[in-house]
Parts: structure tokens; sequence; C-alpha cells
């Protein structure tokens, strides 16, 4: 057996099933809320956009801000640094504030992301095990080698079978 190239240990994810699985993520943070519930949502971008939207939806959340994190070119990650901060009076240390990303991979980006809102809780869809422990609440772990496909990272297209010609 040959050796896989990272995008061949891949986890597909519909637009339908990421829906599905920010719902489940509302959820449980619904038990999680503080008492006088989320004072706003802070979705980590890009990924965090649509799966921060749903959850804000599902709780009745309207106040809705993002934080820009660059951290990966295509499947490399490099260093993460800040290139749009959420407004600091909205959301100040992140008391009753609520982190959105689609994943946490090793949890470098969540590292800058927490330094500036300390109170916050982090919430993700997908967790691997490198930075699970940098989020509060998540839906579905993964291994630490797979490369989850997003639906705004995929085209419908032929690909070769696993074995054979």
């Amino acid at each position: 057996m040959t050796d896989r190239l990272p995008h061949e240990k891949g986890f597909h994810v519909s637009w339908d099933q990421l829906h599905r699985d920010a719902r489940a993520l509302a959820w449980r943070l619904q038990d999680t809320s503080p008492r006088d519930g989320w004072r706003a949502v802070v979705a980590i971008t890009r990924g965090g956009m649509a799966p921060a939207m749903i959850v804000a939806r599902e709780l009745d959340i309207r106040a809705v801000d993002t934080i820009s994190v660059k951290s990966y070119n295509h499947q490399a990650q490099s260093e993460p640094r800040i290139i749009k901060s959420p407004d600091i009076d909205l959301v100040g240390d992140g008391e009753g504030v609520l982190i959105v990303d689609d994943l946490v991979d090793t949890g470098k980006t969540l590292e800058v992301v927490r330094a500036l809102l300390p109170k916050a809780h982090v919430a993700t869809v997908y967790a691997k095990p490198m930075g699970r422990e940098m989020v509060n609440t998540f839906v579905t772990e993964v291994s630490q080698d797979t490369w989850i496909f997003f639906p705004w990272d995929m085209a419908l297209q032929y690909v070769e079978p696993y074995r054979g010609t």
C-alpha cells in the first residue's frame, strides 16, 4: 500500500452536514450559556462564519462580530496573526461572549484569540486532539491526520478510484 497524500485521508462535509452539526453545537451551547444569555457571537473568519450564523440564529443572539486570524495558506499552516479584531466595546474581555469556529486543529489560532478575549467561551464544530483543550464545546472529534474538506472548499469533479485503474 502506498502512502496517502494529506487530502486522501479526508473528511468531506456537505452544506447539509455542516448545518446539522452547527445546530447540534447550538443545542449543546444553550445549556452552557450565562444566566443572562450570550451577549455576542464572534466568528473566527473565514471558516467560523457559517457555523456562527447558524448558532446565532438558533440561540437568538443578535450581536455578531468577527475576528480574522490568518494561519493557513491552502493546506500549509503558519504562525497565526490577527488581521481584524472584533469591536472591543461589544466584546470587552470576552465575558458572556461566544467564539465560534469551524475547526480547532493545533490550537494555535485559538491561543491568539484567547489572549485577546480570555473570558470568552470557545466553541467549534469539529476538533482535533492537539487543539481540543483550547475549546470549551465541540460536536465531533476527528483524528489529527484527517483533513476536513468544508463545502466552501469543494467542487464536484471526477475522482480516480482508490484501487485499480
